[in-house]
């Protein structure tokens, strides 16, 4: 099969997969709204046909296929972020000390101190990577919450479309539920007593400007965006590369030929 052909069909098979996933979601609600979601999900399945019977692949595998994916990939990446170093050795996603504590670091160094501010950001990366596994939850519940016109953009846009998507609908949500999680991982690493010990000595120096930073808020903001770059990466993964489709039902849906 060409790969023209391949790109046309999976962009098929994969709305679909959202008209299913819709119509199950949709089964307790009123007549009218079951029959609008009907109508457009029978538009589109007479179209899907001659596609589906050269692949062999039932609307209920791509459905299914749909969710893998996403699960495998959200897990992936919550797996890789929340492991000691996960965060603070990792190049593309570690956190540095926040901007407003440039001038800190600046003073603190030059009187020997800058040890101080090394050892409060290896305590933020720690709070991230003790935090991120909490995330896992809210991308199942994600996952399950996609709608039939999400699906459509997800499909119809660029490799990191699903990511775009999550970002989008799981930004605030997600920020929500990690707040307190982040404060727990920052009180757990000692990131209070850290900070508070560099500010102590930063204003014993005579003249300094008065200097503030949320700490809270600048790793949750840093801890999403690691995750969102990750999912970014394992998302395109999965469309081209066999080896990451690790389960069968990846390999059903995502490796027709």
């Amino acid at each position: 099969m060409s790969k023209t052909f391949l790109k046309i069909s999976k962009h098929q098979l994969s709305i679909v997969a959202g008209v299913f996933i819709i119509m199950v979601s949709l089964s307790s609600g009123s007549a009218e709204a079951v029959d609008n979601w009907w109508e457009k999900g029978a538009s589109l399945l007479r179209s899907f046909g001659e596609s589906s019977k050269q692949t062999g692949i039932s609307v209920e595998e791509i459905g299914a296929g749909l969710k893998e994916a996403l699960r495998v990939s959200s897990e992936n990446v919550v797996e890789q972020l929340g492991r000691v170093d996960g965060f603070n050795k990792d190049s593309s996603i570690h956190i540095p000390l926040p901007k407003q504590l440039d001038t800190v670091k600046s003073v603190l160094a030059k009187v020997g101190m800058s040890g101080l501010l090394d050892d409060l950001e290896l305590k933020l990366n720690r709070a991230a990577e003790l935090a991120i596994p909490k995330a896992k939850k809210l991308f199942g519940e994600a996952i399950t919450e996609m709608s039939f016109d999400d699906v459509k953009k997800i499909y119809g846009g660029p490799e990191d479309a699903t990511t775009q998507y999550f970002r989008s609908k799981m930004s605030p949500s997600l920020s929500a539920e990690m707040q307190p999680v982040v404060k727990e991982s920052l009180a757990e690493v000692g990131v209070a007593r850290a900070y508070d010990n560099v500010m102590k000595q930063y204003r014993s120096i005579p003249f300094v400007p008065e200097v503030k930073a949320d700490l809270s808020d600048y790793v949750l903001e840093k801890g999403v965006d690691g995750i969102f770059h990750y999912m970014a990466i394992e998302e395109a993964a999965i469309r081209r590369d066999p080896a990451k489709r690790t389960t069968e039902l990846l390999k059903l849906v995502f490796g027709a030929k």
